[in-house]
């Protein structure tokens, strides 16, 4: 029997959640109360699954490292979320959303929990608006939504200012209900440092408080670890800059396999890169494809001219103007999926036509909108013969009543009015697909111990569909966990508090507090942000937006030894005992040092090309990702044994018996 059970459920896939909803154990009322569960992280997954977890009647502990739930990075969420409800009438079904998900990751992800995430995503909508979020709604009084990439419908939700933003406040309402009841113990400013089994079960956690430096025993019967993606291994990414992996590493470490470490989402609406002191991408909605078209100068020589300040955009005409992804890809046009429209920018920029000083960078442009929109304001209005003044001007109204916040914040970091000249933007590292391995009941390969959202290996296979990560945290927290938990804390009911004075806990707290110590006692010579910067330029350049087998065995190479480098040599002020932002981030980066090898390693395992994985040398005569179905159908679960170059590989084969295998075109 493999070790790697993931439980999916027999019968038509349509009807597996139904049917397994119906048989697993459940836990009586009377008894969640003696129950005990802890979530570390408290965005979209963990807020929304703490809060629905504590309605039940469990007693929940959450932990973040930020000073409030509502500052997880799910906050900054921009774009939307979403849902198969057929709004719009256009031929949107749950199967239709379940088909897009699976051909938007290049088929590298589980059939069962894809369809899952599709029928359960209607309810998310509906939950959301009983709870008060604000989602645009049309003259009509229907919600609203948009296209975005990968799809041929309009099923992506949003809300105005930041769709993440609203919803975090959502479920942050309902932990503070909670809280206020009692029912959640909210643990802000901690961070987990590590994971406690007994007798092989996930069975409690040691925190830090990151304000007092104290190290503390938690217990509870099951952990679920909802603390976000890893994308801070390239160190410049569109994350929160506190976001780290290290709950996720140190299950790991436990025990609790790692799959497919090397699928990274690029974002292709970022503003580019500005210069070496930055320390955050800032990522542009994807909803701005709906309206905005990508170009860049048709001859080398504008964009060079461009590139030294001798020419403006707005002064090329339409036919110097190559709109390259509507030109390889009419079906789809601005709104191909985000990995490649990404490689497509970079295929542009490499070639000589990217358009800032650096050369890395596309335009988006809103002049075609803002005249159409400014015409069909004119029309409506009454005016069948406005001059062009008035179409820009209420062109311009329109745009910003859809837009306006971004066009705001693009401003204000670049000092350039978007609405008068074109974005400039460039891919940037945004979302990790991969992540903690788990069952369909969410569950790791470590008894107890459970991954929600951006944690796990995800439902999203090997590219990620704009407005789906918002979509699988709440439905994982919502709609998925608190079903599938209680089908493992029913042997639970006569346990008992876990005590906390156990020769394990000791053990995982001796065990934190040397790492610590070994931190400390280097004394050495450089800052944490010198080895996290080092490490991001190594991931970037070998392990970015295309890999190849001579790079990415150098990268293993050179991040092996900044690992060495780093736990000689870094230096780190303060004390332990306090407030320490310099230990809290030296934790974290050597975690990443370690994530980084193995992410290497995957990217070379794998010799094929998916999604966000585009291995160089495996590649169709277009430029465009070559699988190899035959040989890498399969999730790649890496289990610990020491070094990361070491760890050992589990397959999961993935199974198509709704979906047809078949090169996925755009075009």
């Amino acid at each position: 029997m493999s070790v790697l059970e993931s439980k999916i459920p027999e019968g038509p896939i349509e009807k597996k959640w139904t049917k397994h909803k119906n048989e697993i154990n459940l836990v009586n009322p009377a008894n969640k109360r003696n129950i005990d569960i802890i979530v570390v992280g408290t965005g979209l997954a963990g807020g929304s699954a703490a809060a629905t977890l504590a309605e039940l009647g469990y007693n929940v502990k959450t932990f973040c490292y930020q000073d409030s739930p509502r500052r997880a990075h799910s906050i900054a969420a921009q774009g939307g979320i979403n849902a198969s409800k057929n709004y719009q009438g256009d031929g949107d079904s749950d199967y239709r959303l379940f088909y897009d998900t699976v051909k938007g990751g290049d088929y590298r992800s589980r059939e069962a929990n894809v369809y899952r995430l599709a029928e359960v995503s209607s309810n998310i909508i509906d939950q959301c608006v009983a709870q008060g979020v604000p989602f645009a709604r049309e003259y009509g009084g229907l919600l609203d939504n948009r296209s975005f990439g990968g799809v041929l419908v309009s099923r992506t939700f949003y809300a105005k200012g930041q769709t993440g933003q609203q919803l975090l406040l959502g479920a942050y309402s309902a932990m503070n209900r909670q809280i206020n009841r009692g029912k959640i113990q909210s643990f802000n400013r901690h961070e987990m440092m590590d994971l406690v089994l007994v007798d092989g079960k996930a069975r409690g956690i040691i925190a830090r408080d990151l304000v007092s430096g104290e190290i503390e025993r938690h217990s509870a019967h099951a952990v679920v670890l909802a603390s976000g993606g890893y994308g801070n291994v390239f160190y410049l990414s569109t994350n929160a800059m506190g976001s780290n992996v290290m709950a996720a590493w140190r299950a790991h470490k436990k025990g609790a396999f790692f799959a497919n470490p090397c699928f990274t989402q690029i974002h292709p609406t970022c503003i580019p890169v500005s210069g070496d002191l930055q320390s955050k991408l800032t990522l542009m909605s994807e909803s701005l494809r709906n309206d905005g078209r990508i170009w860049v100068p048709k001859h080398e020589k504008d964009a060079k001219a461009i590139r030294e300040g001798k020419l403006k955009p707005t002064e090329l005409s339409e036919e110097d103007r190559d709109y390259y992804l509507e030109r390889r890809y009419p079906a789809f046009g601005n709104l191909v999926p985000r990995d490649v429209a990404s490689r497509a920018a970079k295929e542009r920029c490499d070639a000589g036509y990217g358009v800032n000083k650096t050369g890395q960078a596309v335009y988006l442009d809103f002049k075609a909108a803002i005249e159409r929109y400014g015409k069909e304001k004119a029309f409506t209005s009454g005016h069948k013969n406005p001059s062009k003044e008035e179409i820009i001007k209420l062109g311009e109204e329109a745009v910003e009543a859809k837009y306006g916040n971004l066009f705001e914040m693009y401003e204000k970091i670049t000092d350039q009015n978007p609405y008068k000249t074109p974005m400039m933007i460039f891919p940037a590292v945004h979302y990790t697909m991969g992540g903690l391995w788990v069952d369909y009941n969410l569950m790791t390969t470590i008894p107890g111990c459970y991954a929600a959202g951006e944690a796990n290996f995800s439902d999203h296979g090997a590219n990620r569909l704009g407005a789906s990560a918002l979509m699988q945290g709440l439905a994982d927290g919502y709609f998925v966990l608190p079903y599938t938990i209680g089908d493992y804390l029913a042997a639970d009911i006569r346990t008992g508090p876990i005590p906390t004075e156990t020769e394990e806990f000791e053990a995982a707290e001796k065990e934190v507090k040397e790492r610590i110590e070994r931190l400390f006692s280097t004394n050495g010579k450089n800052p944490v942000d010198y080895y996290h910067k080092k490490l991001g330029k190594i991931m970037w350049d070998k392990c970015g937006m295309s890999r190849n087998e001579k790079e990415l065995k150098e990268a293993m190479e050179e991040i092996k030894t900044l690992r060495e480098d780093f736990w000689e040599n870094v230096r780190i002020t303060g004390k332990a005992e306090t407030k320490n932002a310099e230990l809290e981030k030296a934790g974290r980066v050597a975690d990443f040092l370690e994530l980084g090898e193995l992410f290497a390693k995957d990217a070379l395992e794998r010799n094929e090309s998916c999604g966000g994985h585009f291995r160089e040398e495996y590649q169709t005569e277009d430029g465009e990702a070559l699988r190899d179905d035959e040989n890498f159908r399969f999730v790649s679960a890496w289990e610990y044994v020491g070094n990361p170059r070491d760890a050992k590989l589990h397959k999961e084969q993935l199974e198509f018996e709704n979906i047809e295998l078949k090169t996925r075109s755009y075009k």
